[in-house]
């Protein structure tokens, strides 16, 4: 499909500057323009290509004055990112879905799938699994005994949903997921071996969650794990059991969270973090790359460091730490005079 300026503009509720009749038919980065392409530029380390890529339409901030002359129509906007995204959203929206049920599916007779679904090869759906409407199974999906999955909910191929776990509605799990694993349970016995814990819980997860390729979701012993509507989850993120992620909370790639922590609403962790067991994370706190949280932190916190602390104190201390061979140096001098004026 192409779009003309003009069209565009009028979606975002932009202001043209250049040739409203001008059409684009995909997108592309701006630093890889070229004609037919819609572009954006949000963040100022990208402006020179502005001046130089070949896209057809760049979108801007509003605010954004150029310095060059721009080849390319402009669109200005009050968020170029925000808006963006939502071109991209609805770009999507417009690829032809996939419906029916491929007939190597197996679906017992005991299960519900609902309307406009599509259900893809080799997909299994045990008994009492209900599948709600518009839902997109790809192949290789196995969905086990009594799990409810909410209409409009797309689970890619290979992902895994153990018995008895609840999906949301409009939730994505991309491929290799698995939820509702076993809890990592397990108790020492007298002979200095470790017996099995059963995992007899659920997961739950809430509406409009994403979750990514090859992450994990445990199983609780008992009750549920609760991911909460609206969050995010990268790619190879390991959730534990009886773990409550509060709503709208996003997760980067290797991050995990042990067994029975809560985090709260609106956090940010950042890649390859770790919160420890049986601790809370308030709400809107914020966790830094690599940082280890080992112990409860409020709401509203900002933690970084391999054994995380408050973020302003971190960084006073790494400011000293980046000085030590100096300083090294300092307190040397300092202890040989000291000396000098002992032995006077």
């Amino acid at each position: 499909m192409q779009f003309t300026a003009e069209m565009i503009a009028a979606g975002l509720g932009g202001d043209i500057v250049g040739n409203k009749d001008v059409t684009v038919s995909t997108f592309a980065k701006i630093e890889e323009g070229h004609p037919g392409a819609l572009s954006f530029m949000a963040n100022p380390k990208y402006e020179h290509y502005v001046y130089t890529t070949d896209s057809s339409i760049v979108i801007v901030n509003r605010s954004w004055e150029p310095q060059g002359e721009v080849k390319a129509t402009l669109i200005k906007v009050d968020d170029a990112y925000g808006s963006f995204a939502k071109l991209l959203e609805l770009y999507a929206s417009y690829k032809p879905r996939k419906k029916g049920i491929h007939p190597t599916a197996v679906v017992a007779e005991s299960a519900k799938v609902g309307k406009d679904c599509y259900i893809g090869a080799y997909v299994v759906i045990d008994e009492g699994a209900e599948v709600g409407d518009g839902v997109s199974l790809y192949p290789h999906v196995y969905i086990g005994d009594g799990v409810k999955v909410g209409a409009a909910t797309t689970l890619y191929s290979g992902v895994k949903v153990y018995e008895g776990c609840k999906i949301g509605q409009r939730c994505i799990l991309h491929s290799g997921a698995v939820v509702g694993s076993d809890g990592f349970g397990f108790a020492p016995n007298a002979k200095g071996e470790y017996d099995k814990i059963p995992q007899i819980g659920i997961v739950t997860i809430e509406d409009d969650v994403e979750i990514g390729a090859n992450t994990t979701i445990d199983r609780a012993t008992m009750g549920s794990t609760i991911i909460s509507k609206g969050t995010k989850i990268d790619n190879l993120v390991q959730i534990g059991h009886n773990v409550v992620v509060g709503a709208n909370t996003v997760m980067a790639g290797q991050s995990a969270i042990a067994g029975s922590a809560k985090v709260g609403k609106n956090c940010m962790i950042g890649g390859q973090a770790g919160v420890v067991g049986h601790i809370t994370v308030g709400d809107r706190t914020i966790v830094g790359s690599s940082s280890g949280v080992t112990s409860s932190v409020p709401e509203g916190s900002m933690i970084m460091g391999s054994f995380g602390f408050d973020a302003a104190k971190f960084r006073r201390v790494n400011a000293v730490y980046r000085n030590l061979p100096e300083l090294q140096r300092t307190v040397r001098e300092l202890k040989k005079e000291v000396e000098s004026l002992k032995n006077r």
